[in-house]
Order: structure tokens, then C-alpha cells, then sequence
């Protein structure tokens, strides 16, 4: 009795790790790098939204280059927002008290990805919090937009540029 329940523990054991190796051969992830700006006359102490940005995807060729396609994705998230200051040059983001990146496309409606409350002083790079949102739909479609919305601790003298690195983290079907 007792090799059987042992038995029975290994083989849980490995197809625990078997279901991770696969679920590891069928993750991958899409890397995208846009800017933004928060212009001067930005208002204080107001959550506002900023220039929105559309990015084409290139899904399909994406998808192709890790073996699979549109069809076998099952699950995308959000899996890294970080934003650093690219202009003018020594800025950081003392000036912003908290901020919220939203994601819509044509014909999806618009979902918050990404968020960062209370923002420290004294940093040059912000890395938000992912509210893991299914984002399927968006990174399978042809574009998607990005919309910020921020709220400024102090007021900005110069336009602010700001880069936004998103990673994707996709996982599809093996068939």
C-alpha cells in the first residue's frame, strides 16, 4: 500500500512537471517600446489622460516566428511596464504623483493594463503594476491603442518625453 501511494505521488509529481516544461516551450513574449509626452501645460493633482499611441502589431508574423498562430493563442497578459524619462536629458519623476496606461483597440473596449499609484521621488525608471488583464483579443487584432492618464504632483515647465517598455507574455495551444 504504501509503494502505491508513493507511486502515485511521483507520478503527480511529474506531470506537474511535465505540464510546466510545456506550458515553458509554448510561453513566449512580445517586446514593444513606444513614447509618450506630457506637455507643460499639464493640469495638477488631476488624473487627465495624455496623448494616446497606436501600435501596429504584427501578430501573425510574431506568432509565426514562435511556431504558432493566431487561433492556438489562448492566454496573453501583461507581464513587465517599465517608463523612464527620455527628455529633456537628468529629468526623473519627481512631478508625477501616479499614473494608469489603458489598452482599447477598434473593436475591443478599453481596459486598464497597468497602474502605479503613488509614485517615489527621486526615480529616473518606473516599473507599474500589471493589472493582468486578459489582453488576447488586443495583441491578436491588426492595432491596439495605448492611453495614459496621469496626474502630476507638481507643475512641469518643458514638454516631458517619456519611453514605455511593455513585454507581452503569450502562451498558446500545442494544437
Amino acid at each position: 500500500m504504501r509503494r502505491v501511494a508513493m507511486a502515485v505521488v511521483m507520478m503527480v509529481a511529474l506531470a506537474a512537471v511535465a505540464c510546466d516544461k510545456i506550458d515553458d516551450l509554448l510561453t513566449f513574449y512580445i517586446n514593444e517600446e513606444e513614447t509618450f509626452t506630457i506637455e507643460s501645460d499639464f493640469p495638477l493633482g488631476v488624473l487627465v489622460p495624455a496623448t494616446p499611441f497606436t501600435i501596429t502589431t504584427n501578430s501573425e508574423e510574431k506568432f509565426k516566428n514562435n511556431k504558432t498562430r493566431a487561433e492556438l493563442v489562448k492566454d496573453v497578459t501583461l507581464n513587465r511596464l517599465s517608463l523612464k524619462v527620455t527628455d529633456p536629458e537628468g529629468q526623473n519623476f519627481d512631478f508625477l504623483e501616479r499614473i494608469e496606461l489603458y489598452i482599447s483597440s477598434e473593436d475591443e473596449p478599453e481596459v486598464k493594463i497597468a497602474y502605479l499609484d503613488a509614485v517615489p521621488e527621486g526615480q529616473t525608471e518606473l516599473t507599474l503594476e500589471s493589472t493582468n488583464a486578459k489582453l488576447d483579443k488586443y495583441i491578436k487584432g491588426d492595432s491596439y491603442t495605448i492611453r495614459t492618464k496621469a496626474a502630476l504632483r507638481k507643475a512641469i515647465s518643458k514638454d516631458i518625453t517619456i519611453k514605455a517598455d511593455m513585454r507581452f507574455k503569450v502562451t498558446a495551444d500545442p494544437l
